[in-house]
């Protein structure tokens, strides 16, 4: 699928780099994937820059205002500009998928995302930030791409999306940060974002250091991070140490399947996070929304979601391993009580090679007819080999296989619409920029 602003924008990353380079800037920094240099096993984490919302490193950032572990590091290019420390990556994936059995199917598609970050410091103290992210995944249809056991939005307007991922829109985040020093381990912030991320479960599953690599959605993103794109969002937030708490007021109503306009902004939701770092290696966080009517078919139904999850990263001498185990639940309002279960993680030897597995369990009823709440699961691995095009440039080509466990008509009684044995395979190439 065609994704022509996300093209120039990772086309032109070379340019930028080399004008920085001929002007007298020191080199950018270079950070591989889940903090580690190309030709070596770790480094010096984001050089001692300090994160958007306080003192931290800034390696700690992650999608919206979440927090990963300090040990891992940003993806990306980073460029002098004055006064400034500004971020680019970008990434485009083509992927051949094969989803089997009566409910299947099988399409050739491309997700994409390519992000930029800025942020300045004041003389006493405060940080300004700006973050932008575009995904091309808007040009490959409003009925996205096969999946089996996905559930979630629309693509007419009319029904549900069934046994398909929709797309994300075009625009992702576009937000702005402040934060004010209140001593030094402690401050105060301001995030608002039109669309942002709202304080409410983990970092998004494609920011995630333990599921950057997957090219697959994971079946729990309605139970776990769906806020990641909310038509409007403010939040306040207060950091100590490795303490974070924050509050969202944001737009609940999910996107609708027009995938390249603004969503009305209502603010009609409400969000709760505590986050805490316990060490370099660690990140957890506990997190509750009051959801009013996400789902556009069934405007009148809020959600109350809870989530908790802990992110691991460590670098070890024989590679580096990233994990993530999360939980999350929804109660509706007409009296839906459904969980989600994920366990995912990555391990790479080298710079050259990613290994990747999730597993998850849901429990949805919007698989079977009947609004019957059956639980269903997943189990996903795959492989990346990677090769070096040039300083800030890769090409890779992987596969993934999914075994899936289809939910049950009755009780002891598989449902025959999914067929023998579902499972789903993937095989894709990919180019980064980073």
């Amino acid at each position: 699928m065609r994704t022509p602003i996300l093209y120039l924008l990772l086309w032109t990353t070379p340019v930028w780099a080399q004008d920085a380079h001929q002007h007298g800037a020191p080199p950018a920094q270079h950070e591989g994937m889940a903090g580690m240099d190309h030709g070596a096993m770790g480094h010096d984490t984001m050089g001692g820059m300090h994160g958007l919302l306080g003192s931290y490193g800034l390696s700690r950032e992650a999608s919206g205002t979440s927090w990963q572990p300090e040990a891992a590091s940003h993806v990306g290019l980073h460029l002098p500009a004055d006064d400034w420390m500004v971020m680019l990556h970008g990434r485009v994936n083509g992927i051949a998928n094969w989803q089997s059995g009566p409910r299947g199917g099988d399409q050739v598609f491309s997700t994409s995302m390519a992000m930029a970050m800025a942020s300045k410091d004041f003389a006493n103290g405060d940080t300004l930030g700006f973050k932008a992210m575009l995904s091309g995944d808007a040009f490959m249809g409003r009925r996205g791409y096969p999946l089996l056991l996905a559930a979630g939005e629309s693509a007419d307007g009319k029904t549900h999306l069934v046994d398909r991922q929709h797309p994300h829109d075009l625009l992702m985040e576009l937000a702005a940060t402040y934060s004010h020093p209140l001593s030094q381990n402690s401050s105060v912030f301001l995030y608002g974002g039109y669309p942002g991320e709202a304080a409410l479960g983990p970092s998004a599953y494609m920011h995630r250091v333990s599921s950057l690599d997957n090219p697959m959605t994971p079946l729990a993103h309605h139970w776990l991070d769906s806020t990641h794109i909310a038509f409007g969002v403010a939040t306040a937030g207060f950091v100590h140490d490795d303490w974070k708490l924050e509050v969202s007021q944001f737009t609940g109503r999910e996107p609708d399947q027009f995938r390249f306009n603004f969503d009305q902004a209502r603010f009609d939701s409400t969000a709760l996070r505590l986050s805490w770092n316990p060490s370099a290696n660690w990140s957890l966080q506990v997190s509750h929304g009051w959801i009013k009517g996400p789902e556009g078919l069934d405007p009148d139904i809020d959600e109350r979601r809870f989530t908790a999850s802990a992110t691991y990263f460590r670098q070890f001498d024989f590679g580096s391993l990233a994990a993530t185990a999360a939980f999350g639940n929804k109660r509706l309002g007409d009296g839906t009580d459904a969980n989600a279960f994920l366990l995912e993680g990555e391990f790479k030897p080298d710079d050259d090679w990613t290994l990747f597995a999730r597993g998850e369990s849901i429990e949805s009823k919007e698989l079977l007819p009947g609004g019957q709440i059956r639980g269903a699961g997943e189990f996903s691995l795959g492989v990346i080999r990677d090769f070096r095009l040039a300083e800030h440039w890769k090409i890779g080509l992987g596969g993934l296989y999914a075994f899936d466990f289809a939910p049950s008509s009755s009780v002891g009684s598989p449902t025959a619409s999914y067929g023998s044995a579902p499972h789903g395979t993937m095989a894709f190439v990919r180019l980064v920029a980073e």
